[in-house]
């Protein structure tokens, strides 16, 4: 028995424009914000990278999981050593205040974004035709182009899953 003869089928992108293909108004990440903090809003809205902007809303760079992974690889802290009892009123803290038992003194990584992210990113403008977006994605080997305005302030964010989704039959 034969196998099956598949049909060709031929897609059609049903967007002209980078604005078409856009996600408006991305989450965004503030070049000041600490790692903890970005980390948090990655994985709680579960983003694998996100755009970084300054203060006038330009985006300065991009920070991906990838970035926080390895700076936590990078940053290593060993602990010193420590007795292993204390007596009660050696529990202070380095101003001298005095802490109750049953609680934990975390070290704070004070890294931030600005210091971690990656300062390119790789940008269109709203009127880009679509087919110069998805050529833009291809030659570059990325998954996501930033769409910024006349004032290079970031508008929206076009992912190789925004170009599927406009991708019919």
């Amino acid at each position: 028995m034969r196998a099956p003869i598949l049909e060709k089928i031929r897609l059609e992108l049903k967007a002209d424009t980078a604005a078409e293909l856009m996600t408006e108004n991305p989450v965004s990440v503030s070049e000041n914000a600490s790692v903890r903090e970005a980390m948090a809003m990655l994985i709680d809205k579960g983003f694998s990278a996100a755009p970084v902007i300054d203060e006038a809303g330009r985006p300065v760079g991009v920070l991906s999981r990838s970035d926080l992974l390895v700076h936590d690889l990078e940053n290593v802290e060993h602990l010193r050593e420590s007795p292993e009892f204390y007596y009660r009123d050696e529990l202070h803290t380095g101003a001298g205040e005095r802490i109750s038992t049953g609680y934990q003194v975390e070290k704070v990584d004070r890294t931030l974004v600005r210091d971690l992210m990656t300062p390119t990113l790789f940008t269109v403008a709203p009127h880009t035709p679509a087919s110069k977006v998805v050529s833009e994605l291809l030659d570059l080997r990325v998954h996501r182009l930033f769409v910024v305005d006349e004032r290079g302030v970031l508008v929206g964010v076009i992912s190789t899953m925004d170009v599927l989704r406009h991708l019919q039959t």
